[in-house]
């Protein structure tokens, strides 16, 4: 990816000499390699659970430039169990709403989330920086409280050596390098992961023959704060798709679709990119209002994974494991729900309560999100750029349906937006004893609603949950672990028809990433204890 410097971005952790660059190698439970978004959620999930984290980074704070800049719902409920996500909501471009075009005409709009009752919005956009940032400030505030969380920045790793159960790391510092040990690693070291190439593994998958240009514009602008995407646009110099949204600080993410067969850096001369937004602009507002370039930069759709992402000791999470497509906002959502799934197995795994086995879990279910984006991505990549004359008739077709029978908008595909990933069917779930919605079955994600002051989601998470609605649980201990109960006498009425249905009650026990492992019509401390025993891995 070639980019221009982003003026935005933080020191958050400079380089400081520790005591252990002068000893022996010290052994630590996780090392965390990449201070992104993905890094930094494992460290602090961690930390919060008691677990010590050290977190090496090759920099010393947020990385340059806007990067991800839509996170999705589920990312910020993750977010609010971590304490990081209200300066995130506060900062951010709140949006439900997107609207899809075919040259002049709109095809249609959609509402993410129609529905009230929740804490959190559908989306905002925020940049990836201050994502980062907030992550952080979320860590300083737990580790002040004793959480074991340890960021070095300056922190580059340059050689693996694997053990089997445990790994050396030699790591370069500006006081040169040192070694240390950990009994578990964690890639979160990107795309382009250096880890994953010191351990010979590959990363498969397709490139798609089309390039896009981002291009981060600062203006004062009228446009509503909804997500704006085009087929084949009206104006010059598009290509056949573009894409229009709302960032905070007077920023607008524009994309155009530049084709496959280009000249990057003449692309990127700003001259060229200017005269694209200026046609944008122009044929939407009418005008060209004062602009600035804040940051430029040309990808190509990508959609690859690992094979495995678990290693032994060694466990990747985020892009260093899979890497998706931009359009749909799939890249750091997937991998903070990679974090989610991950850190409660490993903490359990470290304290003797699980066996390792428990980690493998973690591969199956987030190899079959990996999966779930990729699938989606594809599809996404090729209805926005179909390959031949008889795809892209069929493609304009749908569009043509779409803008006047809603029975097709659901065919109609400019990037299907993240959504939270369900693991229905997998072996760490028990029974559906109850005749409740879908939207709560076993393997889903725990749905929001309005609960006392606040709402339900507050009261699940960080450790396995009973939550009894029109009847009454008590805590049940079992398999080395303490399950806290959340009763319910009187529901909101968004919370009884997201849990209970045509029910008159219902119990979920539900596991520390709010995702239901098992529901029942009333309370059953024996059935409670069984489902608790799958949902670790002992069963």
């Amino acid at each position: 990816m070639v980019a221009t410097r982003y003026k935005t971005a933080f020191q958050l952790y400079p380089y400081a000499k520790v005591a252990a660059q002068d000893s022996a190698a010290v052994r630590h439970p996780v090392v965390i390699v990449g201070g992104g978004p993905i890094g930094l959620a494992l460290a602090l999930d961690l930390g919060l659970k008691g677990t010590p984290a050290l977190v090496l980074d090759d920099h010393d704070g947020a990385g340059l430039g806007s990067k991800a800049i839509c996170f999705a719902k589920r990312t910020l409920d993750i977010a609010n169990r971590l304490g990081a996500s209200q300066p995130m909501v506060d900062k951010g471009v709140v949006w439900n709403v997107g609207k899809v075009f075919h040259a002049d005409d709109k095809v249609f709009d959609f509402n993410l989330q129609p529905e009230a009752g929740h804490r959190n919005p559908a989306f905002i956009n925020l940049q990836q920086p201050y994502f980062e940032k907030y992550l952080v400030d979320a860590i300083n505030t737990a580790q002040a409280k004793g959480a074991p969380i340890e960021i070095r920045g300056q922190n580059c790793v340059t050689a693996l050596e694997n053990h089997g159960n445990y790994s050396t790391l030699t790591v370069h510092t500006p006081d040169g390098p040192y070694q240390l040990e950990a009994d578990y690693l964690i890639a979160c070291d990107g795309a382009r992961s250096p880890l994953r190439d010191m351990m010979g593994l590959s990363f498969d998958g397709r490139v798609f023959e089309d390039n896009f240009l981002i291009a981060d514009v600062h203006m004062k602008a009228d446009f509503p704060t909804e997500r704006w995407f085009w087929f084949e646009p009206p104006f010059k110099g598009a290509g056949q798709s573009a894409l229009l949204h709302k960032q905070p600080d007077d920023i607008w993410r524009i994309d155009f679709q530049l084709g496959w067969d280009i000249d990057r850096e003449k692309e990127l001369d700003p001259a060229r990119i200017r005269a694209r937004v200026d046609a944008m602009l122009s044929s939407q507002a009418g005008h060209v209002p004062e602009y600035e370039l804040e940051w430029t930069s040309i990808y190509t759709f990508q959609c690859r994974r690992m094979q495995k992402f678990r290693h032994g000791n060694v466990i990747f999470a985020g892009d260093s494991a899979h890497q998706v497509s931009p359009f749909g906002a799939r890249g750091a959502n997937s991998g903070v729900q990679d974090t989610d799934n991950l850190a409660w197995k490993l903490d359990l795994v470290l304290k003797g309560v699980a066996d390792d086995s428990l980690l493998d879990s973690y591969a199956s279910e987030r190899e079959h999100g990996a999966d779930e984006n990729i699938l989606n991505s594809s599809r996404a990549t090729d209805f926005m750029t179909p390959k031949s004359d008889v795809s892209k008739t069929f493609r304009n077709a749908v569009l043509e349906l779409a803008g006047k029978h809603a029975f097709a908008r659901p065919m109609v595909n400019s990037g299907r937006l993240s959504v939270p990933c369900s693991y229905i069917g997998f072996d760490l779930f028990g029974e559906d004893a109850l005749q409740g919605p879908d939207t709560a079955r076993p393997g889903m994600t725990c749905p929001d609603a309005p609960h006392g002051e606040g709402f339900i989601l507050d009261h699940l998470g960080g450790g396995f949950t009973l939550l009894a609605i029109g009847c009454e649980a008590t805590e049940v201990a079992a398999h080395g672990l303490n399950v806290s109960t959340v009763n319910v006498a009187t529901p909101s009425p968004e919370l009884r028809s997201r849990y209970l249905g045509d029910t008159p009650s219902a119990v979920y026990l539900i596991r520390p990433d709010q995702h239901v492992v098992a529901r029942w019509a009333g309370f059953d401390s024996g059935a409670v204890s069984n489902a608790l025993k799958i949902a670790i891995g002992k069963a």
